[in-house]
């Protein structure tokens, strides 16, 4: 079990790209948040296994195209939130 924070950098926000975010994250079983940041980027922190986790970055990139775009993102290892449940969009 691994938790990450993870910032996201390109097109990211007015694009529907948390609730692309949530929707994988739920269908990998990955608990935590994401929310949009004053500067344009958007944050989150997602746990849960580490073949997941990788899926996730994989899958998340894919969605490059009409709208979502990520120029970049960047990945910390931070530490475990026990109990927690679900992943939900942050305003």
């Amino acid at each position: 079990m691994k938790r990450y924070y993870i910032i996201f950098e390109g097109r990211v926000q007015g694009v529907g790209f948390r609730y692309t975010a949530q929707h994988l994250a739920v269908s990998l079983g990955l608990t935590g948040w994401v929310r949009n940041l004053e500067s344009g980027m958007v944050d989150a922190e997602l746990q849960g296994n580490t073949g997941a986790l990788d899926r996730f970055l994989r899958e998340i990139k894919t969605e490059c195209g009409r709208f979502i775009c990520i120029d970049d993102y960047s990945v910390k290892r931070i530490g475990i939130v026990d109990g927690e449940t679900g992943f939900k969009v942050r305003y």
